[in-house]
């Protein structure tokens, strides 16, 4: 398994189709995921430290799991079959729970938890971005600092 961070969420152009984007904590390849906008506004929220009014579906999670005495220790992103992406959450009595990789990143983010991804995952579907691109996953970052969650809302 390796350590991966949250580089963000964006609009996929032309099919209006959200993404979120991972990074090897300690290598070069990013792991694109595609989701759905309810998730992506989510994960953007969490990104941006977004307090809703009423708590939504990931902050109910974490509320829950507090309320219960459990942990999220871990998020593990495990596998991808046909393109569709699997993942687990891990809870401190070593209970794993399979999950969407989007609502576990979103539910990571709101409990400050590691997320990994398996090795092979990440040698099927992970990209080396070269380093005349870089400029475009700069842009990419910049693009994410402008972003809002109602960016990801259908009109």
């Amino acid at each position: 398994m390796r350590d991966v961070d949250v580089v963000g969420v964006r609009v996929e152009m032309p099919s209006n189709q959200p993404i979120v984007l991972l990074r090897e904590s300690d290598g070069e390849r990013y792991l694109p995921i595609w989701i759905g906008a309810v998730e992506a506004t989510a994960i953007a929220f969490a990104q941006q430290g977004v307090v809703p009014p009423r708590p939504l579906t990931h902050d109910l999670i974490k509320n829950l799991l507090e309320a219960t005495e459990h942990e999220l220790t871990e998020v593990r992103i495990t596998e991808v079959r046909e393109g569709v992406f699997y993942a687990e959450l891990v809870l401190s009595s070593g209970v794993e729970v399979s999950a969407r990789p989007s609502d576990s990143i979103a539910l990571a983010l709101r409990t400050g938890t590691r997320i990994v991804c398996d090795e092979g995952v990440l040698d099927e579907a992970g990209i080396v971005v070269p380093d005349e691109q870089e400029e475009e996953v700069e842009k990419f970052r910049e693009f994410l600092d402008q972003v809002t969650p109602e960016d990801f809302e259908h009109g």
